[in-house]
């Protein structure tokens, strides 16, 4: 047992040396303050720079809002069917790559809505719509100066910015305030596509010119009404611009195949600093909940994804990890050499298997198969009179008269029914006729006696019981 509490000691010593070891030696990180250069646009971010007062604004106000956390793809896959709009906010930690921006656009021409809130989105996701391409230019590039979290400085020699016309995403708009690095938005066609969109919009409708097909009246008008649209759309790639300021245009969408891309080119108005300005969250609301889908925002390629084990990362950064790795090493390494013989070769210890009553066991049976209950009734009453004649400080050959009266006067028990029961132990031990259910009800009267007196066993008889057993 001491050398068993030695290794215990040790192993405990050992534990709280890897402890205090790793406690000195990890130097935490300290956590990088939110700038303009790296913001940090995730939805789990409560800083300036942030998303989260958004989502949580959303969440308990009723709309379908979730975290995206897988890759595009999974869009297409049946856990994608309830997501309606996709979010993308700000220049992500990890990069969208062109493959997931095609499943990502697979998705939209599908009818899914794209909302990209960013200044300089990646080229892909901004496909080009029938003749006409989009691109985002700088205006003024983020300093290392200017601190996100302070308004003034976000939004110096900024002015609100009007909707150029009334849309769904411009209803309850009045103005929006944006900071002043939003880029600028630029949509251009070719020229054949520029001269054709003149001279529809030079010629007049003629007389001789056949009206559009009539609406089946047999067709439900829900339906019709989606056909009318889709028509629109495919005859309509050209973006539509919902807010600009005098030269720069900050919002607009244009359709790709049965969906909606919608792009603002800033990111400080769905902000935590700038979400309260003006009508910035009015425009927030009215781009993400035109429909009544689920908002999925995207926080897979914020660097949140599931595929990152969620135990792994809400340790990291800590030496929990590397404790418990070295904690593992050295229960390997225990049970390596626990398996190896580190000196001569012993003898395996010799158990004596025989019980000590296994004679009592032998010879209890050999009664009952013979029917010898005297026999047995014998060896219980002697040592039952023995503790009783001790109980009453009497001689163990006084009269059993004598002795229930003592052993009565001293107990609660009845001098009488005491001095029936010895004699007919003492009428079966000297021959007398006695059945197995009486000999045992007999045993048990007398060993009841022995309880209700509490004459206990003595400690070499309780220590063979219990090998016994």
């Amino acid at each position: 047992m001491r050398q068993r509490f030695g290794i215990i000691i040790s192993i405990v010593l050992a534990l709280g040396l890897l402890i205090v070891i790793n406690s000195f030696a990890y130097v935490s990180e300290d956590e990088k303050p939110d700038s303009e250069i790296a913001p940090n646009r995730s939805t789990y971010n409560a800083r300036a720079t942030g998303t989260r007062a958004l989502y949580e604004l959303l969440s308990e106000s009723g709309y379908k809002v979730m975290r995206w956390r897988e890759a595009p793809e999974k869009l297409l896959s049946d856990s994608g069917r309830q997501v309606e709009t996709f979010v993308i906010i700000g220049k992500t930690p990890l990069s969208v790559e062109e493959d997931e921006a095609k499943s990502l656009l697979l998705w939209v021409k599908r009818g899914g809505r794209l909302v990209i809130i960013d200044r300089r989105p990646e080229t892909f996701l901004l496909p080009v719509s029938g003749d006409w391409t989009i691109n985002t230019e700088f205006r003024d590039y983020p300093g290392f100066g200017v601190d996100p979290a302070n308004q003034e400085q976000m939004t110096e020699g900024v002015k609100p910015l009007l909707p150029v016309q009334p849309t769904v995403f411009t209803r309850d708009v009045e103005s929006v305030m944006p900071s002043k690095f939003f880029s600028q938005i630029k949509f251009s066609a070719s020229k054949d596509a520029a001269a054709k969109a003149n001279q529809a919009h030079n010629t007049p409708f003629e007389d001789d010119e056949e009206p559009p097909p009539p609406a089946n009246p047999n067709t439900d008008s829900s339906t019709s009404a989606g056909e009318a649209a889709k028509a629109v759309k495919a005859v309509s790639p050209a973006p539509v611009v919902h807010l600009s300021s005098s030269n720069a245009v900050v919002l607009l969408d244009y359709p790709h195949g049965q969906g909606r891309i919608v792009l603002l080119s800033d990111p400080f108005i769905v902000a935590n600093v700038g979400i309260g300005l003006r009508d910035n969250l009015q425009l927030a609301i009215n781009l993400l909940s035109s429909s009544d889908g689920v908002i999925a925002f995207d926080e897979f390629h914020q660097g949140r994804g599931v595929t990152h084990n969620a135990f792994v990362s809400y340790f990291a950064g800590t030496p929990v990890l590397a404790i418990s790795g070295q904690i593992v090493l050295l229960i390997l390494l225990m049970v390596w050499t626990r398996g190896r013989r580190f000196a001569r070769p012993l003898p395996l210890p010799v158990v004596d298997r025989r019980s000590s009553l296994e004679f009592v066991a032998s010879m209890a049976e050999l009664q009952q198969r013979a029917k010898a209950f005297d026999l047995a009734i014998e060896n219980v009453y002697s040592r039952t009179r023995r503790v009783l004649a001790r109980y009453a400080a009497m001689d163990y050959n006084s009269p059993r008269s004598e002795i229930a009266k003592r052993v009565a006067d001293r107990s609660t028990l009845h001098a009488h029914q005491l001095e029936t029961l010895m004699r007919q132990a003492e009428e079966a031990i000297n021959g007398g006729a006695i059945s197995e259910r009486q000999s045992i009800h007999l045993v048990r009267r007398l060993r009841e006696v022995e309880i209700k007196l509490g004459l206990r066993m003595r400690s070499r008889e309780v220590k063979q019981t219990a090998q016994n057993i």
